[in-house]
């Protein structure tokens, strides 16, 4: 696990968004195409920006989600579907294939579907964030990290449904949903390479659990101490809390 802490939100994303540019590019290079995971959230806001900036052949990009709502229509602002497509998909060319998941269908059989697919495509380079509860994914603690499915039906904490109402994407938090689908932790730690873009003060408490806490479920997180290529890209708020003597690369 290495730690890249930038001066601001802005910064931090140009610095993960270039790392996943040149790991995406390398998996073209060795094996004629990129299977990659991409996250949402505000976090990834300036990650996913500098993200579309690099020179890369989409068309050789398969591209995997990682949670959305249950029962949230994609027409919602806090639809992560909605997101991908107006930040991403739209600013970019056609990728070879795209996974979305669609939480208005019958969320066992898209499950099927989303399980069925991505065991066809190894995944290359995971962009993920960390919740305010320490989640990864929607897996809020205490976390699964046993479950073999790739894919999973999650029952959101009231820590999470306030963060998703702080950040300004419902209008109330009785609106936010209960449920949702995301992938699972294991699924996630089968990535070859994990990005973990991080920025703001109100994560740094969720990411000193992360990384200085023992592994555990009730951090969530902290399994990407287990994961061999993961890097946290943290700005000075989001890694203010983090002890003066922990190893880590200021940019």
């Amino acid at each position: 696990m290495k730690i890249i802490i930038s001066e601001n939100p802005l910064q931090l994303g140009e610095v993960a968004g270039k790392a996943a540019g040149i790991l995406i590019r390398d998996a073209i290079e060795k094996k004629g195409q990129a299977n990659v995971i991409l996250a949402t959230g505000t976090s990834q806001f300036e990650t996913i920006n500098q993200l579309i900036k690099e020179d890369i052949d989409w068309s050789k990009v398969v591209m995997f989600h990682l949670d959305e709502y249950i029962n949230l229509p994609v027409t919602e602002p806090a639809s992560f579907r909605k997101y991908l497509k107006e930040r991403f998909l739209q600013k970019v060319k056609s990728l070879k294939e795209v996974y979305l998941i669609n939480g208005e269908n019958n969320a066992i059989e898209e499950i099927k579907k989303l399980q069925a697919a991505i065991s066809q495509y190894p995944i290359d380079v995971a962009l993920v964030g960390v919740g305010e509860n320490g989640h990864l994914a929607f897996n809020d603690p205490p976390a699964d990290f046993d479950i073999e499915d790739a894919y999973l039906v999650v029952d959101l904490d009231d820590k999470c449904r306030m963060q998703q109402f702080g950040e300004g994407w419902f209008k109330s938090f009785s609106d936010v949903p209960n449920q949702a689908i995301s992938m699972s932790v294991k699924q996630i730690m089968k990535s070859s390479h994990i990005i973990c873009s991080v920025p703001d003060e109100r994560k740094a408490q969720a990411i000193k659990d992360s990384i200085e806490q023992e592994v555990s479920n009730i951090y969530p997180a902290s399994i990407l101490q287990l994961h061999p290529n993961c890097t946290y890209y943290l700005d000075k708020e989001s890694s203010s809390l983090l002890a003066k003597t922990y190893n880590s690369q200021i940019v």
